[in-house]
């Protein structure tokens, strides 16, 4: 039996503790899977007196997380702190300075950090892996990386973040708006004390700048990814989308183009959309996340699973651990750092699609004659209209005008927008979400 691999594990929160519990219950399987066994010689956390539900007798303890990574009886640090900046970077520079191999869930550190990490890890010859990183136990990293390795990717997208999926499915299936259910998800632990990075679009964003790299070999770069979250989609919403078709979902979407010039360009937005009812995304509800990557070759793939939780985080942070034992290092995000391409942001106006509108509108007359003037003026056909009374929204004062337009460039929508602006019609800012009909 060749010598075991050593790991220090830095983060002893659900997916800390996940780790732990999956090295133990499933040790002989992993070390006939791995070629050697895998054991902890260090770990570190916040609180050393908190109970975490294991045996940490036996592991040596180091206040200073940072020191995990220079310890001579570890091989790969396993970063479970998360935090884009702070003590996470320190240890991941720490650890690929020393030689180290780190695997990681921290999802924002990547999508900030990920191209210096990833140049670091490669001149020091030591592996950097962050399967956790996006969609929990879905193993859609290795897919892109290994199955899919000799297609182009055309597009990569899908749901991104369970918490806002838990959210809107449940709006669904109850009709209750958004601050109702956020509450239930929240004591139910599906949603943080404090939510915005998920319901603001932050976490899946940070998620999708990570596939992007993967998928097209372009620089990872999270600063151009456009984010919009969930807080504004009502009940009314959700049932005039059903009324049509569509069920709504908050979609990562990244694609490249070639612009004028030549210029390859990179899209990326999350986004709340319209999901026709017999895309494949439409029926993924709960906390559930999926992927879709669509090859030149390959055709659709669908990647779908649970994307958060102490076990299938757990599983794929063990996946990495056993691919290292087996001497795999390979590029962290598929091709060398150095042959990562610089994609400028591609710009959004003249995409051309379909889009559903809804207005907050003062109860008055004319108010529709001006909406609908404003869509004319800017090139904006409207394929559907219907207007909400007070009573079906729950106000005295508003109604809600909704309206699903022909295809067209996203430009004439902003230009429709912008022309309203301003205007004492509106009670609330318009929302827009695009329609993802194939």
């Amino acid at each position: 039996m060749s010598e075991p691999l050593r790991i220090a594990l830095a983060g002893l929160g659900t997916v800390g503790g996940g780790v732990i519990r999956l090295l133990e219950a499933n040790a002989g399987l992993i070390t006939r899977r791995a070629g050697r066994p895998i054991t902890i010689s260090a770990i570190s956390a916040r609180n050393r007196g908190k109970d975490r539900g294991v045996d940490l007798s036996s592991y040596a303890w180091e206040d200073d997380m940072v020191i995990l990574g220079e310890r001579p009886d570890v091989d790969v640090v396993v970063e479970l702190v998360g935090g884009a900046d702070g003590p996470a970077l320190a240890l991941a520079r720490t650890t690929f300075e020393a030689g180290k191999a780190l695997v990681t869930a921290n999802k924002a550190m990547i999508a900030h950090h990920g191209l210096e990490l990833a140049t670091k890890a490669e001149a020091a010859k030591v592996a950097f892996k962050f399967e956790a990183a996006v969609a929990g136990g879905i193993p859609v990293i290795k897919a892109l990386k290994e199955g899919a390795a000799a297609n182009h990717i055309d597009r990569v997208y899908g749901i991104l973040n369970g918490t806002c999926n838990y959210i809107l499915s449940t709006m669904e299936d109850t009709g209750r708006d958004f601050a109702a259910v956020l509450a239930e998800a929240q004591a139910k632990g599906y949603a943080e004390s404090d939510p915005t990075f998920d319901i603001d679009g932050i976490d899946a964003a940070h998620k999708l700048a990570i596939l992007s790299s993967i998928a097209f070999g372009t620089a990872v770069d999270f600063g151009p990814v456009a984010a919009t979250g969930i807080r504004r989609v009502l009940a009314a919403d959700i049932a005039q989308a059903d009324a049509l078709g569509y069920y709504i979902r908050l979609i990562g979407m990244a694609e490249t183009e070639i612009d004028a010039a030549g210029q390859r360009r990179l899209f990326q937005r999350v986004h709340p959309m319209l999901v026709h009812r017999d895309h494949p995304l439409a029926h993924v509800d709960g906390a559930t996340n999926a992927v879709v990557a669509e090859g030149n070759f390959v055709g659709r793939l669908l990647f779908q699973g649970a994307g958060a939780g102490d076990g299938p985080t757990a599983s794929a942070v063990v996946a990495d651990l056993i691919d290292i034992a087996r001497g795999d290092i390979g590029a962290p995000f598929s091709i060398p750092a150095a042959e990562l391409e610089s994609a400028a942001p591609a710009d959004s106006g003249h995409r051309t699609g379909k889009a559903y509108l809804r207005f907050t509108v003062a109860d008055r007359p004319g108010v529709l004659a001006e909406i609908t003037a404003a869509m004319r003026d800017a090139g904006v056909s409207i394929e559907s209209l219907i207007q909400k009374s007070r009573a079906a929204i729950g106000s005295t004062e508003s109604v809600l005008v909704a309206m699903v337009t022909h295809e067209g460039p996203e430009s004439a929508i902003a230009e429709a927008l912008r022309l309203l602006e301003g205007s004492s019609s509106l009670a609330a800012p318009p929302l827009v979400m695009h329609i993802l009909e194939d």
